[in-house]
C-alpha cells in the first residue's frame, strides 16, 4: 500500500505527496500531459524534442544540470505517446533546489536559438542513430501507419521524418511550450523524506505564483474497428529475418487491459512462455521471440515479435505463429499458468515499489489515467482475473482481421 496525499492549487497544478523517511533522499517527479499523441500531424516529434529543449536552460538558470550537481541530486526524463515525465532525485536537506529549477523551467525556457539549434541537431542525430541506420529500427515506423489509420499513435515518439524537427522554429516551439508545459497540464509528485506540509508549502512557494492557463480539450480522431488483415514486406541489410505482429487491444483505462496484459505474458513473456517454448525450444524456428503490450490511455497495440533462425522464412515463421495461438484459442489456458503470471506480475509489483522514484512515478501515472489510488487497486484487479477472462480477451483480439503483420526479410 503507497499512502499518499493529493491538493490541487489554484493555477490548477496537481500536487500528490508520499512520504517515505527510511532514507534521507526526496523524489519530485513532474509528469507533463503531453506526448506524440497531442502534435500536430504535420509538426510531429515535438514532444520528444522538448524532453531535450527543457534541460537547455530556462529563465533564471543557465544550465539546469550544474545547481543540482552541486547538490548531490540527479535527473532524467523520457517521453512516450501520451506524456512527458521529469524526475529529480535529491538529498531532502536539499530539496528546495529541486522545486526552484522545475518551477524555473515551467515558467519559462530561456529560448534561446543557440539552444534550440544544438538540440534540434541531437534529436536529428538520435532520429537517425536509433531508428534510420539500426538493424530493426524503422520497425515502429513501418507498423504504426499499418495499423492506426487516424488516431496519432499512426506515427512513433520520435515523430514522422526528420524534416518535422529540421523546420521546426522558434515560433513552433514557443507555441508548443505555451499550450503544454504550465501547471494545469501538469502533475508533480513529491516522495521521500519530506512532511506532507512542506511539500505543499514548498510548491507554493514555487510554483503558486505561476499563472493559470486554460487547457482546451482536445478532440483526438478515434481509430475505427479494424476490419480486414493487413500485411507489409520490407527486405534490408539485417542479421536475421523477423516477424512483427501487432493486434487492436483495450486501452490502460479498461479492467480488461490487465486480462491482455496477463496474456502477452503468458504466450510471449520469458523462456517459459508458450511462444518460446513452442517455436524457439521445439521447432527451432525462432532464436528469440517475445509479446508485450504498449499499455497506453487509447486503444493500443498487442505486439508479437520473433527474429527467424536461418533458413526459416518469415511468411513460414509467420504461419507458425498463427498456428500456437489457433491452438491456444481452441484448447484454452490452464489455471496453472494463469496462477504463474499473475504470481510473476505480483513480484514484479511489489519489487518495483521498492524504489521510492519508481512509487513516485506510478502515482504520477496513475494520477494521469484519472485515479491516483491506481496504483493501490491495480495488483487486486489482476490478482481476480480467472483463466476464462485471459481466454475471452484472445479470443476478442487475436483475429486476423485485426492484426497488422510486417515481413521484416533480411536481403
Amino acid at each position: 500500500m503507497i499512502n499518499f496525499a493529493q491538493h490541487k492549487l489554484s493555477n490548477g497544478l496537481e500536487l500528490i505527496v508520499h512520504s517515505d523517511h527510511s532514507s534521507p533522499i526526496v523524489c519530485l517527479n513532474i509528469l507533463y500531459k503531453v506526448g506524440s499523441r497531442n502534435e500536430d500531424p504535420n509538426k510531429t516529434g515535438f514532444a520528444h524534442l522538448f524532453e531535450h529543449l527543457m534541460f537547455g536552460g530556462s529563465k533564471n538558470v543557465k544550465k539546469f544540470d550544474e545547481p543540482l550537481q552541486r547538490v548531490g541530486g540527479d535527473n532524467n526524463a523520457f517521453t512516450n505517446p501520451d506524456i512527458t515525465n521529469y524526475y529529480i532525485t535529491i538529498p531532502s536537506n536539499n530539496v528546495e533546489t529541486a522545486f526552484w529549477l522545475e518551477s524555473d523551467r515551467m515558467l519559462s525556457l530561456s529560448f534561446d536559438p543557440e539552444v534550440l539549434e544544438v538540440q534540434r541537431k541531437v534529436v536529428i542525430e538520435e532520429f537517425k542513430q536509433r531508428y534510420l541506420n539500426q538493424p530493426y529500427g524503422d520497425v515502429m515506423l513501418k507498423l504504426r501507419p499499418l495499423a492506426y489509420e487516424v488516431h496519432p499513435y499512426k506515427w512513433s515518439t520520435i515523430g514522422k521524418e526528420v524534416s518535422h524537427i529540421e523546420n521546426a522554429t522558434m515560433d513552433d516551439v514557443k507555441e508548443f511550450f505555451d499550450k503544454h508545459y504550465h501547471p494545469a497540464n501538469a502533475i508533480l509528485v513529491v516522495a521521500g523524506d519530506i512532511t506532507e506540509e512542506k511539500a505543499l508549502e514548498l510548491t507554493k512557494k514555487w510554483f503558486g505564483k505561476i499563472a493559470a492557463v486554460d487547457v482546451p480539450k482536445q478532440l483526438i480522431p478515434k481509430e475505427a474497428i479494424q476490419t480486414a488483415e493487413r500485411t507489409i514486406e520490407h527486405e534490408a541489410d539485417v542479421p536475421a529475418s523477423a516477424v512483427y505482429k501487432v493486434y487492436h487491444m483495450p486501452s490502460r483505462l479498461e479492467k480488461s487491459y490487465h486480462a491482455a496484459d496477463l496474456l502477452s505474458d503468458i504466450l510471449g513473456r520469458g523462456s517459459s512462455s508458450i511462444l518460446f517454448q513452442s517455436l524457439v525450444k521445439e521447432e527451432q524456428l525462432f532464436s528469440s521471440i517475445s509479446a508485450y503490450v504498449s499499455g497506453s490511455y487509447d486503444p493500443g497495440l498487442f505486439t508479437i515479435s520473433g527474429k527467424c533462425n536461418d533458413g526459416v522464412s518469415s511468411k513460414d515463421a509467420n504461419k507458425a505463429i498463427e498456428k500456437v495461438i489457433g491452438k491456444l484459442l481452441k484448447e484454452g489456458i490452464n489455471d496453472s499458468l494463469v496462477q504463474k503470471v499473475k504470481n510473476q506480475s505480483e513480484a514484479s509489483s511489489i519489487f518495483s515499489e521498492v524504489d521510492v522514484l519508481n512509487r513516485a512515478m506510478g502515482l504520477a501515472y496513475a494520477a494521469f489515467l484519472g485515479d491516483a489510488n491506481l496504483v493501490n487497486k491495480e495488483l487486486n484487479i489482476i490478482k481476480s482475473l480467472k483463466a476464462e477472462d485471459i481466454e475471452q480477451m484472445a479470443a476478442d483480439i487475436l483475429t486476423p482481421e485485426n492484426c497488422s503483420t510486417l515481413f521484416y526479410n533480411k536481403k
